[in-house]
């Protein structure tokens, strides 16, 4: 193996954990805030957390606006997919994630259905500026929607509050700007030495996409749902993770094609299909109202299927 993608993989690698590092500050500057306000783990879950933890896929999809479009949708595509198969599954392996009937009801119908909006505006085969625009809209209705369905609720468990210090607020702020500045260069990271390694490989810009950012850029979400389900709060990592699934289509998209339109190749339709599937799968596991360790077996073991089979049929 050539020195250089040797070094263009040390620098994909190091992109990523500043990718996930930097995700990981913010989510923790935007949780302190966040709790200080007395606002609901679900809120979090599904606003704070899952706003952060999509930062690292927005990162790199801004990064690779332009020429490198295949990036950008398998970068969604694929954290989308990864979220289900590989962090709910992991998780669910761990210890059994139950599921409030609220989620099933209007979460996760939402989520799919912003899923299905996205296939739709990609049948002319491009999303287009003024598609990014109104996929930006639907976040900013989502949020407020999420906001306000859940305002009323207040964190019951005291010892999740923030104790009272001093500069509590400077300190978050401090840990967001970190967050933000490690997002900026791990994104730069990321995006370019990702592209040599593919064009060195033979590989396509797209598999890149779904698999080795997409992985890397759903570490956060990964470790934050651990985090929170080993805490007790199955609400925040099923929250963080259908928030973050339904950020990534509004938020990643919608800016990503907002800056410039994201053209569609026709074998995007077939890595929809695997997203839609997998969204289906979950909502199937969800209705008996706990996510097993045997559900999350094949949550894991469906998606080691799908990363075969994407490297085999590139």
């Amino acid at each position: 193996m050539e020195l250089s993608l040797l070094v263009n993989i040390g620098l994909t690698a190091l992109g990523l954990v500043m990718l996930c590092y930097g995700g990981n500050w913010l989510v923790n500057g935007g949780v302190v805030i966040a709790k200080k306000f007395r606002i609901s783990n679900l809120v979090i879950g599904m606003t704070v957390v899952a706003y952060g933890t999509s930062t690292p896929e927005l990162a790199a999809s801004i990064a690779a606006t332009g020429e490198h479009s295949e990036i950008i949708l398998g970068n969604i595509i694929g954290s989308n997919i990864a979220n289900i198969g590989m962090v709910i599954g992991i998780a669910a392996i761990m210890i059994p994630l139950v599921v409030k009937k609220t989620t099933l009801k209007k979460e996760m119908p939402l989520m799919l259905g912003f899923s299905l909006l996205l296939i739709i505006l990609s049948i002319d085969g491009e999303i287009s500026q003024y598609d990014g625009i109104l996929l930006i809209g639907l976040l900013f209705a989502f949020t407020i929607y999420t906001y306000r369905n859940a305002k009323s609720q207040r964190e019951e468990d005291d010892n999740d509050s923030i104790p009272e210090q001093k500069n509590v607020y400077l300190r978050a702020l401090g840990l967001i700007g970190v967050g933000v500045t490690l997002l900026y260069f791990g994104a730069e990271f990321t995006v370019d030495n990702a592209v040599t390694i593919a064009q060195t490989l033979g590989i396509s810009e797209r598999i890149i996409g779904l698999t080795v950012i997409a992985i890397g850029t759903s570490l956060p979400e990964l470790i934050t749902s651990v985090i929170a389900i080993r805490k007790g709060h199955t609400d925040i990592g099923i929250g963080n993770i259908i928030g973050s699934n339904i950020y990534n289509i509004l938020m990643i998209m919608g800016v990503a094609s907002a800056i410039a339109g994201v053209a569609i190749a026709d074998e995007v339709f077939y890595d929809y299909v695997i997203m839609i599937a997998f969204s289906f799968a979950l909502l199937i596991t969800m209705i008996t109202g706990l996510i097993n360790r045997n559900m999350g077996i094949g949550l894991v073991a469906a998606y080691l299927v799908y990363l075969a089979s994407s490297f085999l049929l590139n």
